[in-house]
């Protein structure tokens, strides 16, 4: 898994580095800002554990250098600090797929597993529109890395009077197993619009997801599940402004 990681990044220089060497029009911007979202989360259990998606929250430090226009493309690298609460809910049913109901409690089950972490994804992004006042598209891809702070359990029942007679799954390990990998890599990609005024700053809205390439559990022939990576689905708001601008009339 780290060497496709290691792919993955080298791209990405080879990317910028290609995008550098073109002759365009000379770019030397950099904005920094903060940014703020809503993550929808999964992880892909082998064997499969039937989920609903996890909700949370994403924020951080937003950093971007703009390094050249090319034809109409303008090419920028992107990096973030963000704080984000993944994890899995899931979906406990019968095989008429109702509610499994807790024959101590007479509630419904419920299980829902916050696992917080730091996440840093660096990015190419391409750009097409407005610079400095007005809309610009843009679609960025690359790789990411998260580190594990902590997590947290929430559950309506006591885990060994649960109804595992009704339920469609049998699968329950992970619901006693903390994280066993703290570090998370993959790859995330997004695209967005962004509103720039040359006063105000850059006001940026986007969709992203990523696709881990790691495992939150151990996955060797000997432990429980053969898979466990994370993926999720993040809208955010990201709001950026000027620290540094190239001194070119003819950019608009």
């Amino acid at each position: 898994m780290m060497k496709r990681f290691g792919l993955v990044l080298s791209c990405l220089c080879f990317l910028v580095m290609g995008l550098k060497a073109q002759v365009g029009e000379y770019r030397s911007d950099f904005a920094i800002g903060g940014t703020a979202g809503y993550v929808m989360s999964q992880v892909g259990f082998m064997p499969e554990v039937p989920q609903k998606w996890h909700g949370g929250l994403i924020g951080g430090l937003s950093l971007r250098y703009t390094c050249e226009k090319y034809f109409n493309s303008i090419c920028a690298v992107t990096a973030e600090v963000n704080y984000a609460q993944l994890g899995w809910k899931e979906e406990l049913l019968t095989p008429e797929d109702q509610p499994v109901i807790n024959s101590v409690t007479g509630v419904a089950e419920e299980y829902e597993r916050t696992i917080n972490y730091i996440q840093v994804p660096v990015f190419a992004r391409l750009g097409w529109g407005r610079e400095r006042k007005g809309v610009q598209a843009f679609f960025q891809v690359g790789p990411q890395v998260g580190f594990y702070l902590n997590e947290q359990t929430k559950m309506n029942f006591n885990f060994n009077e649960r109804n595992a007679a009704q339920r469609t799954s049998k699968i329950v390990a992970q619901d006693t197993m903390s994280v066993q990998r703290t570090m998370d890599y993959g790859i995330a990609g997004g695209a967005g619009v962004e509103f720039s005024h040359p006063k105000l700053g850059h006001f940026i809205l986007e969709g992203r997801y990523y696709y881990g390439l790691g495992d939150i559990y151990k996955n060797s022939k000997r432990d429980y599940f053969g898979r466990s990576n994370l993926s999720n689905i993040v809208v955010k708001l990201t709001y950026l402004f000027d620290i540094k601008k190239t001194n070119n009339p003819k950019i608009k």
